[in-house]
């Protein structure tokens, strides 16, 4: 066969798992419907934390793994996206949290006036946070230099796949759900507003988990993105004028200089959120060949890519 690999969906976690293997020595080629800075990971506000992610006793040694990949990355800003950023996570309980965060370097209670109100106790903590379309192009960029080829192509079934590559990895996030097909995947809306920084230097979340309405605001290169939302089972993907409206007056009840930023763009996206979370494990295919099923990562997919991809590549080449 012409390919060791063939990885299907070109976000952050099918293509962070093809890099791996390609860096491995193996012939891969990724098949996306979309080009890397049209990927549901293009919209990302990409704050390093495990939000909204299972199974919890492997998601944070994939973050803790990712992690310090990021920390290497962030050396070189401009180039791989990825830059340290501090900030604030109001109504976080750090004594409440797993394992990984105390293998967080910096993570600590807040003090009071640290926490505008009415959010009260939180931590504060210096994350990586990723400019997603210069992280995904760059990612592109290593991917093919170690071999790999990227080819724009929609999926409909594993099976031509499996005909031109003896493993198939399945990457393809929401469209994992007819392609599998997994009933237990389903899509969680995320709304973004991009608007000019008046001079916001730290990030800013509170998120809880199974909130619908969030409040984060993120300084990248250029913007300050603002959110969001986290509606279950809405597939739309157009900017909802009201929605947006909502997540500026939010933000600015935090920080009341965004209310007059100038508005930039609307963004939005669907996380594949899968019941029981992430499904990571490899199914034989007919004629011998083998399928990684490597989807289901909910709003962590940035979060956890290089340490489930490392996981996705041993079972790939198993």
């Amino acid at each position: 066969m012409e390919n060791d690999v063939i990885v299907v969906g070109g976000g952050i976690v099918g293509l962070t798992t093809a890099t791996v293997l390609a860096e491995r020595g193996l012939r891969v080629r990724v098949w996306s419907r979309d080009d890397v800075t049209a990927t549901t990971s293009a919209v990302a506000g990409a704050l390093w934390w495990p939000y909204r992610i299972g199974p919890e006793a492997e998601a944070g040694p994939w973050a803790l793994a990712s992690l310090r990949v990021y920390g290497e990355l962030a050396a070189d800003p401009e180039r791989t996206g990825v830059r340290w950023v501090p900030g604030v996570h109001a109504g976080v309980d750090p004594e409440r949290l797993g394992p990984w965060a105390r293998e967080v370097p910096g993570l600590r209670r807040t003090a009071p006036e640290e926490v505008p109100e009415p959010y009260g106790a939180g931590l504060a903590a210096r994350l990586p946070l990723i400019d997603m379309p210069v992280h995904l192009s760059w990612l592109r960029a290593r991917f093919e230099a170690a071999g790999g080829v990227f080819e724009r192509r929609t999926v409909t079934g594993f099976g031509e796949a499996a005909a031109r590559a003896r493993t198939v990895v399945n990457c393809a996030g929401t469209a994992a759900r007819e392609l599998v097909p997994d009933a237990g995947l389903r899509p969680v809306r995320g709304q973004l507003v991009l608007v000019e920084n008046p001079g916001i230097e730290e990030w800013f979340v509170s998120a809880d988990s199974g909130a619908r309405e969030t409040v984060y605001f993120f300084p990248q290169p250029g913007r300050l993105v603002l959110g969001g939302t986290a509606e279950e089972d809405d597939e739309g993907l157009v900017p909802d004028p009201a929605t947006a409206e909502a997540i500026v007056a939010r933000c600015a009840r935090v920080r009341p200089e965004i209310a007059g930023a100038r508005v930039l763009g609307h963004r939005v996206g669907l996380r594949p959120a899968r019941a029981g979370g992430v499904r990571l494990e490899a199914v034989a295919l007919p004629g011998g060949g083998r399928l990684v099923h490597h989807y289901g990562h909910g709003g962590a997919g940035v979060t956890v890519a290089w340490g489930c991809a490392e996981r996705a590549a041993d079972l790939a080449a198993a």
